[in-house]
């Protein structure tokens, strides 16, 4: 399954890979900040999960922004 462009899962996807470049963070350290493994964080970035509610508040708190940041569109 290849997620269309502009979904909510890969805006979150772009959104997560973004803020953790520029932070540079490893996904090894996210995951860890969130208390998250490693290969879920991967595969959030792929696109490849359908990420809960509790989690993107975890990643939101990991990355010290409102949940609603990581939902917004890249500019």
């Amino acid at each position: 399954m290849i997620p269309e462009p502009h979904t909510a899962r890969s805006l979150l996807a772009r959104r997560i890979r973004i803020l953790r470049a520029t932070r540079g963070w490893s996904q090894e350290v996210l995951a860890e900040l969130s208390g998250l493994h490693r290969s879920y964080i991967s595969g959030i970035e792929r696109s490849r999960r359908n990420v809960s509610l509790d989690n993107i508040e975890k990643i939101a708190h990991a990355f010290e922004v409102p949940l609603a940041n990581l939902l917004s569109a890249v500019e």
